[in-house]
């Protein structure tokens, strides 16, 4: 809020040059704010991808939190105004890779029932090939 405050005191003072860094300032907040709350999807994402792959078959409720942080994350990344997107498969990825350590954390307390550590549960599959079909999915969001 005190943005707009002085945004409105940079037009009335004729600052226009101060008034237009300073939107390009809350443009870039507004980005990064939107591209976290895509990262929390993600790890919801990676969560269930992990135990998925691996315990070897899925439930409707792992089943059901993949399609919700699609659909967030395809809601969320979707540009309103201007159309477009603000990630595109780069910054997917980028954020998978940021975001796998924290999902498979999670997914070891979770997945066989929190008997097997990080690294063991990361045996049990392919993390190349785990990060690959979460990509093949969040680009599939965009159509």
């Amino acid at each position: 809020m005190d943005e707009l405050l002085e945004l409105k005191q940079y037009i009335e003072t004729e600052r226009y040059d101060d008034a237009l860094l300073l939107i390009s300032e809350m443009e870039e907040m507004a980005k990064e704010d939107k591209l976290n709350k895509i990262g929390s999807f993600i790890v919801i994402l990676l969560i269930h991808l992990i135990k998925q792959a691996a315990e070897k078959h899925t439930t409707r409720s792992w089943d059901t939190s993949i399609r919700a942080s699609l659909f967030e994350i395809e809601k969320t990344n979707k540009r309103k105004k201007s159309g477009g997107y603000y990630a595109g498969p780069e910054e997917f990825s980028e954020m998978i890779d940021q975001s796998y350590s924290i999902a498979l954390r999670r997914a070891s307390d979770e997945a066989f029932e929190g008997s097997f550590t990080e690294h063991e549960l990361e045996a049990k599959f392919d993390p190349n090939e785990l990060k690959a079909a979460a990509l093949e999915k969040l680009i599939a969001t965009k159509n």
